[in-house]
């Protein structure tokens, strides 16, 4: 099971990666990166990241759909595109009370959506917080 910097490196080796981070939500912070940042650094990146998946955690409009309101994780991930990147943000579940995600970013010509969203499932299963 690999703890943050094995999972970023290994989010890293998908097609198209530009950069990948683990961050908390709730606060904001970058619990660890890898690569490089759109806006040139990590910080700023993760700030704004978890401004947007705080958004799709919280509110009723994301979540109320899925009948299941005991789930501590409503939403899987969220997946932005913009004209050069894909920005995928995969939610982490642990035992413990979190509120991680998976940010990579992907370059939008050489970069495979589908396989990064299945790698990044795969990764946050195995990700070992602690």
């Amino acid at each position: 099971m690999p703890g943050i910097d094995e999972c970023l490196l290994e989010a890293m080796a998908l097609p198209g990666a530009r950069g990948a981070s683990l961050v908390d939500w709730t606060s904001g912070l970058a619990l660890g990166t890898a690569g490089d940042s759109p806006v040139g650094d990590h910080e700023t990146t993760a700030a704004e990241t978890a401004e947007l998946a705080r958004s799709a955690a919280e509110f009723d409009s994301f979540t109320a759909a899925d009948g299941d309101p005991g789930a501590d994780l409503p939403v899987e991930d969220l997946i932005l595109t913009t004209r050069a990147g894909y920005h995928v943000l995969r939610f982490v579940e642990t035992s413990f009370d979190s509120s991680v995600f998976l940010h990579l970013w992907l370059d939008r010509d050489s970069g495979n959506l589908a396989l990064a969203r299945l790698r990044l499932r795969d990764l946050a299963e195995r990700l070992v917080l602690g």
